[in-house]
């Protein structure tokens, strides 16, 4: 699973804590899927409905 990131473990660990813990409202997705998402539209320059469901 790990290889679907573009974040590795050492670089999500450097980025984890400054996501938000506890927020009302909806039930949050998982951060690190999140943001291995924006930065693979950001690097790629594709739109959302391009990536990749994983």
């Amino acid at each position: 699973m790990s290889s679907l990131f573009w974040l590795g473990d050492v670089q999500w660990a450097m980025i984890e804590p400054f996501m938000p813990k506890t927020q009302p409202g909806t039930r949050r997705v998982d951060d690190r899927r999140a943001v291995s998402g924006i930065v693979h539209v950001l690097k790629s320059g594709c739109r959302w409905q391009d990536c990749p469901s994983a």
